[in-house]
């Protein structure tokens, strides 16, 4: 589908527990031939229940849901929005069932990720034509929106959020932007070489230079949190609280955490960074803040509603920068068929 009418709106999104007993079944199903070691879940679950078995990620896109649907009336587009999680209830599955009864034909799919890469990108697509064959007959049309780490209203966002982050401490804090880290040779397969590659360690890069340079950042650091494969298994780095412990060896008295790798405040985000990071830089007397993530601005919803028009009403793709993406626009390329390729522990060494 490369333009045209479409009868909905799917967000689509990772998913989480919303009580104690879903922990362990939703991080089951996260971890399922990830090679993820046990103890290495044991510790997750232990953070989920810090929480209270709590995720506040399907909080949070219900809340981003009711901001599309108010966006989408103001643009005088009027579609459904519908919501599918890979992970957990909502699963995709149920939701593309209820829209294939409801009568829903092409839909277009906003996944909560702004990136390229396996995890980011190419499993949302196996999500979508999962849910696609677990229906059947009748299952409607799904089309994912394009990359949008480098949209110019997601960039105003994370630089307004950090703006507001840095005038909680000390001038001279350092600002260091997070994402989630993956394998680094699952990094490597992100995107073709004849298209420059779309690697998700570069978008992240790119990303972060686009919202330091609209906050009037000069210098900072971009790092990675989050890791959970085996311990062989070479991974983005540096690691944040490693780097924080760098930093108070530098004489750096404060830090500004920006989670640009995440679009709301989930688990990953109100524990790595708001639980651990914060105590390591207690514990290392530096003063902390951390930035907001952009889901909960007005501008993201009217960013869903662009890239919605980019294909309604063929509208341009707005863009920040010339770092590879996949799906840029009615007339962008979509995803090669070797784009981002899952790489499995045992074939990583």
């Amino acid at each position: 589908m490369t333009g045209g009418s479409v009868d909905a709106l799917l967000l689509l999104s990772f998913g989480g527990p919303e009580g104690p007993a879903e922990v362990r079944p939703f991080l089951e199903n996260v971890t399922r031939g990830r090679g993820v070691p046990p103890q290495r879940l044991e510790e997750v679950v232990r953070h989920y229940l810090h929480f209270g078995g709590v995720s506040p990620i399907n909080r949070c896109n219900r809340a981003l849901i009711i901001a599309i649907e108010q966006a989408l009336a103001t643009a005088g587009l009027d579609l459904p929005v519908y919501f599918g999680n890979r992970n957990w209830r909502p699963m995709v599955e149920d939701t593309v069932a209820a829209m294939a009864a409801g009568g829903v034909r092409r839909a277009l799919v906003f996944a909560t990720s702004a990136w390229g890469g396996y995890s980011g990108c190419r499993q949302y697509h196996e999500d979508i034509a999962r849910a696609r064959h677990a229906v059947g007959t009748g299952a409607p049309e799904l089309v994912k929106l394009r990359h949008f780490f480098d949209h110019p209203l997601f960039v105003a966002a994370c630089a307004d959020a950090l703006r507001a982050a840095r005038e909680q401490v000390d001038p001279a804090a350092r600002v260091v932007f997070t994402a989630h880290s993956v394998p680094l040779a699952a990094d490597a397969t992100a995107g073709p070489a004849a298209q420059g590659g779309h690697r998700y360690s570069r978008q992240v890069t790119e990303a972060a230079r686009l919202v330091a340079a609209a906050a009037g950042v000069d210098s900072y650091d971009v790092v990675w949190q989050s890791r959970s494969g085996p311990p062989q298994v070479p991974w983005l780095a540096p690691d944040v609280t490693e780097h924080l412990d760098a930093l108070s060896t530098q004489g750096v008295p404060a830090v500004v955490l920006a989670p640009i790798g995440f679009v709301s405040d989930h688990l990953e985000v109100v524990w790595d960074l708001d639980h651990e990071a914060r105590q390591r830089a207690a514990t290392l007397g530096m003063d902390f803040a951390r930035a907001a993530t952009p889901g909960t601005d007005p501008r993201f919803a009217e960013m869903v509603v662009e890239l919605v028009a980019e294909h309604v009403h063929g509208a341009p793709a707005r863009r920040c920068s010339q770092v590879p993406a996949a799906g840029q626009g009615v007339n962008g390329a979509p995803c090669a068929a070797d784009c981002c390729e899952r790489v499995r522990p045992d074939s990583v060494s």
